[in-house]
């Protein structure tokens, strides 16, 4: 009787992880050159879900290679750091987390929380609380799945994790709590997507 209630069991949790996995639609691919302090530290490719938050993917897009008032992310930092929870950046105002504007005016509503932070990689909207989205984000270097139901995510990253995973080891002074080294966008771009391509929430590559 035991061992039939251990594979019970263990059937069990198998069932729930895979309905925990998510399908993801990536309609747009873009790629970003990632400088840690001046020196190119890799190159990270994001698939974009514009299918699910075409809103939130649209202001991302724009900021990222029109721009607002003439800025961009390019030669923004990622200034908060966290290791074993995330990497923060976009801040194309001041440059240091305290700015924020969306292509929709100073802030934008939350989409939706469809998808969920179940792991790293995952691109999410960085908020001061509900509806006040602009152009600050995060790239999760870990599950995070408290954030769920109060941060849109909009995108994954596909390649270059591990240009991620450099800066997010890189050592936060004691005295600002800031990083010790500038971890910047050098550039950014569009990649061919042919047609919208399926994804599971654990597709990553270093």
């Amino acid at each position: 009787m035991k061992s039939i209630i251990f594979v019970f069991v263990v059937f069990s949790t198998l069932c729930a992880l895979s309905l925990a996995r998510q399908e993801l639609e990536v309609t747009e691919q873009m790629y970003f050159d990632l400088d840690i302090d001046g020196f190119h530290e890799g190159r990270i490719i994001v698939g974009l879900f514009g299918k699910d938050v075409p809103k939130t993917v649209e202001n991302f897009k724009q900021i990222a290679t029109v721009g607002i008032n003439n800025k961009t992310y390019i030669g923004t930092k990622f200034h908060r750091i966290i290791k074993n929870f995330m990497i923060q950046g976009g801040d194309i105002v001041f440059n240091d987390g305290r700015g924020g504007i969306s292509i929709y005016g100073d802030k934008f509503d939350d989409e939706n929380f469809n998808i969920k932070h179940t792991g790293s990689g995952f691109l999410s909207m960085a908020n001061s609380g509900p509806n006040t989205n602009g152009c600050q984000f995060f790239i999760t270097t870990a599950k995070t799945p408290w954030l769920d139901g109060h941060h849109t995510i909009f995108g994954k990253i596909l390649s270059g994790m591990k240009a991620i995973r450099a800066i997010e080891n890189i050592r936060i002074s004691a005295t600002s709590r800031r990083p010790s080294l500038d971890a910047t966008i050098r550039t950014a771009g569009f990649l061919p997507t042919p047609q919208p391509f399926m994804i599971t929430d654990d597709d990553i590559k270093e």
